[in-house]
């Protein structure tokens, strides 16, 4: 049975364990800083005795583990505890920055402070290239140099000794070891030759420079990440705060939480509908732009549905809220979207085994370096920089936010054009497509047929509708609504109504036994069609579907007449099929109609191939064989295209459709329009591209960095520079995402 966007919407967000002794648990972590990081969370987490999986997001800061249902939330915190990490006593849905009472972040602040500190340090370095040789006194360097590595650099210190302590590595562990062996070289200098440390070098502004630019670094990495969750935040900004609701005959606010089911709500124009309801009074113009991606404002009167968080237009209307807090639309729709921004991408396993060594291997290369440079040059003090250099220089953190961050915006601005994907892998495979299989009816068709022509053996076309409207009085087929609304009188009442699936219908009324439906099932009945064969003809190559009604008898199933219908194409189907094949895509229609009225549609709208009168079981079969020749995507709405759905590659359902469609696929349209299918997969390819990007620009930084920091071409004030700035970089390539706007 067909419902409304909001109700498949809503079922559509709800993720059900196939096992109901497995749940799956979600919480903060605190103190993530690279991508090893995450792999010795998850190592730690699928540990525990009844994980089934573990999955932690750098970018959300956020841990997803799917647990046997006897499996204590204390046991998995103690496990995160241990591998070194906290657990956010708050469950936000976003990450959290903590902000002083000025509103200034902490991070914002040491930053300030540690520049401060620093920039007298760096004047004299950044005046030699003009001839200027002055520094200040080794005591001053010292005490300027001090506050930076051990107050402001604390942070990395506290890491690296959990990470130590856990048995691994991060990257607050190279930042630490190579600022402490810059600062501890400096110290011993000073310390062998007071007063004359002119003789012996110094290198107190490496030290604080590299605390200082990875405190810049982590800033800005930090802003460039909060802007890729701008969608889940303009989301949740849709929630207003209050409700006017109606109790015992008097008008009230009342905060949001405390607004029941069946509520009668008032909302006046301009405000945000605060809940989902029915209208049951008054009329109005709903802006859903920001939920569904609904660029036109949408017209609602008594008994129209609206969505909580929609802007209310020019009328007044009452409504009877039908879903609130948690469970309505808007709710169901940011977790689909915070599910699919926590889940890793199928290449992010490429990533997670590079980190699970990466920071071995750096401590391995930066001690080779020193023993190479001290051995080879007797320089001890040249080889400690540069395998300070090479510690600085690696950056597991920009690994770590390659994959995540493009996969948060990505998925964001899919959802503001209306497109929700189920899951990262769904937003990958959808990118390698190469076949579009379409549904008919209700996906390239606006799916509200209308009964277009009626013929009767015995001339009497208005005793044929009535006996066809009763037998489907009860039935919500979109041909049956048809057939029903052209019978503008009461129908009699049918006694024993059957489907039979992908034929038809055969019940009784008034005691004649009756058969609806389908060419094939009539001539499996033996049903003599030639009355009306040459009838059929021509409807069926105008682009007619045909139903035939027959009756049982004594002498047997004798025919009655046909009804023909016409289903329009829906606007702009055309168009979406040419921007397909524009984007090299090969396109099918699938039906279960006949081939004459299939390929009518399929011509019109530019379709490449038909497979026409095929049984909703078969619709599976087909795909099936599609496949041979590429990654398919199934485009459908109905109850019956969900195994074709399940079957592809991904599936694609539109948002008028059934729920158990839509739960079958791995892309949902939050508006039935073929447009959207085009817009999903451009996303999907773009937000794939921007992750190999990410990820050449973050394996780049360490395969060109590392051989040269090693190679004593890279002073550590520089590789810490360069540190610093791939991760940001990578976030803000992530970040030319949120550009991106669907097609005309």
């Amino acid at each position: 049975m067909r419902r409304i966007l909001p109700e498949a919407i809503a079922m559509n967000a709800i993720a059900v364990p196939s096992n109901a002794a497995q749940r799956t648990m979600e919480f903060a972590i605190e103190g993530m800083t690279c991508a090893s990081c995450v792999a010795r969370i998850e190592r730690a987490l699928r540990k525990v005795p009844g994980v089934v999986g573990a999955t932690v997001n750098l970018a959300t800061e956020r841990a997803s583990v799917h647990v046997d249902d006897d499996v204590a939330d204390e046991a998995l915190h103690a496990a995160v505890v241990d591998a070194g990490y906290a657990v956010k006593a708050a469950n936000p849905r976003m990450p959290e920055y903590e902000a002083s009472v000025s509103g200034m972040s902490t991070e914002a602040r040491n930053l300030i402070v540690a520049a401060v500190l620093s920039l007298p340090l760096m004047l004299p370095m950044a005046a030699m290239p003009f001839g200027l040789h002055w520094g200040l006194p080794g005591w001053w360097q010292l005490a300027l140099a001090a506050p930076v590595q051990f107050g402001l650099g604390l942070r990395f210190y506290k890491s690296a000794w959990k990470a130590v302590r856990a048995g691994t590595g991060n990257m607050d562990l190279l930042v630490a070891l190579g600022t402490s062996a810059g600062f501890g070289l400096s110290l011993f200098n000073l310390l062998r030759a007071p007063g004359h440390h002119g003789n012996w070098p110094l290198y107190f502004e490496a030290s604080a420079a590299v605390t200082t630019l990875v405190l810049l670094g982590k800033w800005l990495e930090g802003r460039a990440k909060r802007q890729t969750t701008e969608a889940i935040g303009a989301l949740q900004a849709l929630r207003p705060g209050t409700a006017r609701v109606i109790r015992d005959g008097v008008e009230q606010d009342l905060v949001i939480d405390a607004v029941v089911t069946s509520d009668v709500v008032i909302v006046r124009p301009g405000e945000r509908f605060p809940v989902d309801g029915d209208v049951v009074e008054g009329r109005t113009h709903a802006d859903e732009s920001l939920v569904t991606g609904e660029s036109l404002p949408v017209a609602k009167e008594v008994g129209d549905r609206v969505t909580g968080g929609a802007i209310n237009g020019d009328g007044r209307v009452v409504l009877r809220a039908t879903a609130v807090g948690s469970e309505s639309v808007l709710a169901r729709i940011i977790r689909m979207v915070e599910e699919a921004q926590g889940r890793k991408a199928p290449i992010q396993q490429v990533v997670d085994r590079v980190s699970a060594v990466f920071v071995p291997v750096v401590v391995g290369i930066s001690l080779v370096t020193f023993a190479a440079w001290g051995l080879g040059t007797s320089d001890w003090s040249a080889a400690i920089l540069h395998a300070i250099a090479v510690l600085v220089i690696a950056c597991p953190c920009a690994l770590g936010l390659a994959t995540p961050t493009a996969v948060m915006a990505g998925t964001g601005v899919a959802a503001r054009a209306g497109v929700l994907f189920k899951d990262a892998e769904a937003l990958e495979i959808a990118k390698h497509v190469a076949i579009v299989a379409f549904d008919k009816t209700g996906t390239l068709t606006e799916g509200k047929p209308v009964l277009a022509q009626r013929a009767a053996v015995d001339g009497d076309a208005r005793e044929l509708l009535r006996l066809a409207a009763s037998m489907q009085s009860g039935s919500e087929h979109p041909l049956a609504k048809a057939v029903v609304a052209a019978y503008d009188e009461v129908v009699a009442t049918a006694d024993d109504v059957q489907a039979v699936p992908g034929r038809g219908l055969r019940g009784s009324v008034e005691g004649r036994e009756l058969f609806l439906g389908s060419t094939l099932w009539m001539r499996e009945e033996g049903v003599d069609l030639s009355p009306l064969a040459e009838r059929q003809a021509v409807l069926t190559s105008s682009g007619h579907s045909v139903s035939w009604l027959a009756e049982r008898t004594h002498a047997g199933v004798r025919l009655l007449g046909l009804l023909s219908f016409r289903d329009q194409p829906r606007p702009g189907a055309r168009e979406a099929i040419a921007r397909l094949h524009g984007m090299g895509l090969r396109t099918i229609m699938i039906s279960g109609d006949n081939r004459s009225a299939a390929e009518t549609v399929a011509r019109a709208l530019g379709i490449d191939e038909v497979r026409a009168e095929v049984l909703p079981g078969g619709k599976a079969d087909v795909v099936r064989e599609l496949q041979r020749d590429g990654r398919v995507a199934m485009v459908g709405d109905g109850i019956n295209d969900a195994p074709a759905l399940a079957a592809a590659d991904v599936g694609i359902a539109m948002g008028s459709g059934t729920d158990v469609a839509m739960h079958a696929a791995g892309i949902t349209l939050m508006r039935s329009e073929p447009s959207l299918v085009a817009d999903a997969i451009d996303i999907s390819r773009r937000t794939t591209r921007k992750i190999h990007q990410n990820l050449f620009w973050a394996f780049g930084y360490n395969v060109v960095g590392l051989p040269l920091a090693a190679m004593g071409l890279l002073d550590p004030v520089i590789a810490s520079a360069a540190m610093a700035f791939s991760s940001v970089s990578v976030v803000s390539n992530t970040l030319l995402l949120r550009r991106w706007s669907p097609s005309p």
